[in-house]
């Protein structure tokens, strides 16, 4: 698999802009975990941290599922990697977790994202409610926080990569 990445017209319309930069930070963190073993993938940074490859993608689709199925949308959808027993539990990947799993869950709630935003203007109110967010949030709220999101995680996803295999780009 080789992700391709590309930003969004420099004169695009706001829609146009926001979306295109949301895929672009999509495609970054995919392009990061490309050619990696599923225990690369797994591999923790440093001591004490846990942080890893899988871990992060596994977090964004947690994220995306949060942001634009229970929020936005204000789907009843359910944790898929975390719970009471391990609150941090995607970033916990186990000897059996794989990519192939991983990567088709993020992408499934990227579709998702699609499927719920689709017809909608910016300026549209969530339906649900984020905990840290007790106001109801405007879509263009949430693109521009989803784009923060994933810029910070692909800093951390480059310092990742580099210390697996040396790999490093922007």
């Amino acid at each position: 698999m080789t992700t391709q990445r590309s930003e969004p017209g420099q004169n695009a319309d706001e829609r146009t802009m926001l979306e295109g930069w949301l895929d672009y930070h999509r495609a970054t963190l995919a392009w990061k975990c490309e050619g990696l073993t599923d225990g690369q993938l797994r591999a923790a940074s440093v001591a004490p941290s846990e942080l890893s490859l899988m871990g992060l993608v596994r977090h964004m689709a947690e994220v995306e599922r949060s942001w634009f199925r229970r929020v936005f949308a204000g789907e009843d959808a359910g944790p898929i990697y975390y719970g009471e027993a391990d609150p941090d539990g995607e970033f916990h990947p186990g000897e059996a977790d794989t990519w192939t799993d991983a990567y088709e869950t993020w992408q499934a709630e990227i579709e998702a994202a699609r499927r719920n935003t689709a017809g909608h203007s910016l300026d549209e109110r969530s339906q649900g409610r984020h905990h840290s967010h007790p106001e109801p949030c405007s879509l263009r709220w949430i693109y521009t926080h989803m784009i923060e999101e994933y810029a910070r995680h692909n800093g951390h996803a480059d310092l990742l990569r580099e210390a697996i295999d040396g790999a490093t780009g922007e």
